[in-house]
This record gives structure tokens, C-alpha cells and sequence, in this order.
């Protein structure tokens, strides 16, 4: 077995036993909090396939983040009213519906922002991606029927054969189960010849162009696929809070997601799931000091960038002899 994957077991193993220690030392908030950074390090690391390995700047990745969510909050609005969603979709509880279902959305959605923005680049790529997120953000503020503002309320966490989904330990290690399989995925992914076309339109499109590679089409399939895996977060991240607000598509939230890839390594792959545990981390050990705790953060982040090419990972592979 490859070094790398026995970190990847090793790392795989300590987090499935966060539920025991947090029960074992009476912290009960550790499942809450590393369940969370685990959804946030998905919907950082689809953010990365496009931005690390892609060299697309989107500061609109926090509208597919909401789409997959709210997705999974109309389907049960519809479930508890006992309507049906545009009068023939019924609504439903059950999280093999609802997750295939927010990432066919947030793709929908992402095959339209990028149709639109992928046509331009630069300095106008990020305007437009940031355009549509807003967009996305008034859209359903202004959705009354769905809580306006105020987001919707999931009362029950979608259901799943077999398992009680009203324990926190097991919907922790089904968000779990979700972040290891996505990891696997990109990482697949990222080694493929469709990881490898992407990464040489980063480093030259036009040689890429020359050499009679569809680049615009190769793009646009990679914005899509980082969309549908925001949208998979976003959809887990409502079951893990049962809550859905238009928050979670406002542009803060993507330049969060922005902070995590930076922080933990962009063009990396486990960078961004590290990115959002250490902003986690701190969060939960700042917010205790004070209200401001984003300065102390950003101060880290300008330390991180300025000293250490590629993040916290990059310390990390000085550390594990090269592992990613």
C-alpha cells in the first residue's frame, strides 16, 4: 500500500472516532463543528478543481453552495405542506432523492453561469461569476413562499434506509462517508486525461487551442462538475443544520470558500478539507475572545501566503516526506 493512501486510512480512522471522543470528554460541539468543516472542505475542494487546477477565479461559488441546499429545503417544504413543487414534483424526505436531485440543480445552474461567464476572462470571469451569484442570492430573498430571508426550516433530517438519521453520530459519519468518497473522486478525477487537459489550459490555453482542443468546452465541463459538488455540499450542510437561508449564496460565503483553498494549499487536494478545519478551528477557539475574530484570521492567512508557497499543505508534505 502507497504511503499516501495509508495517511488517507489513518486520517479516515481518527475522524470516524471523533464521535467517540467528543462523548468521552463531554464536548459534545467536536461532531458539530468537524461535521461542518468536513461539508465546507468539500464545497472548497469543487471550488479548487476550477480554481487550482483549472486557473478559473470564480467568486460565484457560493450560489450552486445555496442552490444544492435550498433544493434539498423546497423538497421537504413540499414533503411537510403535502404540495407539490410547480404543482406536479412531490415534495420528499428522503436523502436518495434529494442529494441526486440538488446536484442536478446546482449543475443546471452551473451549466448556465458558465455558459454565460466561461466566454469572457480575467478580471470580467470574476465580475460575472460574482453578478450571477448575487443574482442567485435577491432571487431567493425574494421567494416568499420559501422564507424569504429568513430561509427555511428543516425540521427532520432526510431519511435514509437503514440508519437513524436523527443521531448525530450517524449523520456525521454519513457526511463523513460523502467527504471521503468526493475526495476519492477528485482525486481520480484530477489523474484522468480530462484532469490533465484542464490543467494544460491553465498553463496555456492557446497552445492547448492550437493543438485543436475544445478549450471553451473543456472549461465549461469543469465548471459543471465543480457546481454539482457544491451543490452536494450544500445539500448536506442543510440535513446537517436543517436550516436553508440565502445567506449561503451571498458572496461572503464564497470568499470564504476562497480563504479555505487558500489557506490549506490551492491545487491541492486535500488542502481545502485542511483550510476549512483550521478556519473552523480558529473560529471556534477566536469567537470565545471576541466578536472580531475574522482579523486575527486574516492576519494568519496574509502570514501563510507571504511565507509558505501552497498553504498549510505545503508544511504538511515537508512534514509526511512529500504526500498529498
Amino acid at each position: 500500500m502507497k504511503r499516501e493512501n495509508i495517511i488517507l486510512l489513518v486520517v479516515f480512522v481518527l475522524l470516524a472516532l471523533v464521535p467517540f471522543a467528543a462523548e468521552f470528554t463531554g464536548q459534545s460541539s467536536w461532531t458539530k463543528l468537524v461535521g461542518q468543516a468536513l461539508i465546507y472542505g468539500m464545497a472548497a475542494a469543487s471550488l479548487n478543481f476550477i480554481l487550482g487546477y483549472g486557473g478559473m477565479i470564480s467568486f460565484g461559488h457560493a450560489a450552486f453552495f445555496g442552490v444544492g441546499g435550498y433544493v434539498v429545503g423546497i423538497m421537504y417544504h413540499h414533503f411537510d405542506a403535502g404540495t407539490a413543487f410547480l404543482g406536479f414534483i412531490p415534495g420528499t424526505d428522503q436523502m436518495l432523492i434529494t442529494l441526486p436531485a440538488a446536484v442536478l440543480v446546482a449543475g443546471l445552474a452551473a451549466a448556465v453561469v458558465g455558459a454565460l461567464s466561461l466566454r469572457t476572462g480575467g478580471v470580467q470571469f470574476i465580475m460575472i461569476t460574482l453578478a450571477f451569484a448575487q443574482m442567485f442570492f435577491f432571487l431567493f430573498i425574494s421567494l416568499k413562499t420559501y422564507g424569504g430571508e429568513d430561509g427555511i426550516m428543516v425540521r427532520r433530517t432526510n431519511a435514509l434506509p437503514g440508519l437513524d438519521m436523527k443521531d448525530k453520530a450517524t449523520l456525521y459519519w454519513v457526511v463523513l462517508g460523502f467527504a471521503a468518497a468526493y475526495y476519492l473522486f477528485l482525486r481520480r478525477l484530477v489523474q484522468s486525461s480530462f484532469g490533465q487537459i484542464i490543467a494544460g489550459i491553465r498553463q496555456n490555453e492557446r497552445r492547448m487551442a492550437a493543438m485543436g482542443i475544445s478549450t471553451y468546452r473543456y472549461k465549461l465541463y469543469a465548471f459543471i462538475l465543480s457546481g454539482m459538488g457544491a451543490g452536494l455540499s450544500g445539500a448536506l450542510m442543510v440535513n446537517f443544520l436543517r436550516f436553508a437561508s440565502p445567506d449561503m449564496m451571498h458572496w461572503s460565503k464564497s470568499g470564504e470558500l476562497m480563504v479555505m483553498v487558500i489557506l490549506g494549499g490551492v491545487g491541492t487536494l486535500a488542502g481545502p478539507f485542511i483550510g476549512a478545519g483550521a478556519l473552523f478551528t480558529l473560529e471556534s477557539m477566536l469567537a470565545r475572545y471576541t466578536e472580531h475574530w475574522m482579523l486575527p484570521v486574516g492576519i494568519l492567512l496574509l502570514i501563510v501566503v507571504m511565507t509558505s508557497k501552497g498553504g498549510l499543505m505545503a508544511l504538511i508534505r515537508k512534514l509526511t516526506g512529500g504526500a498529498k
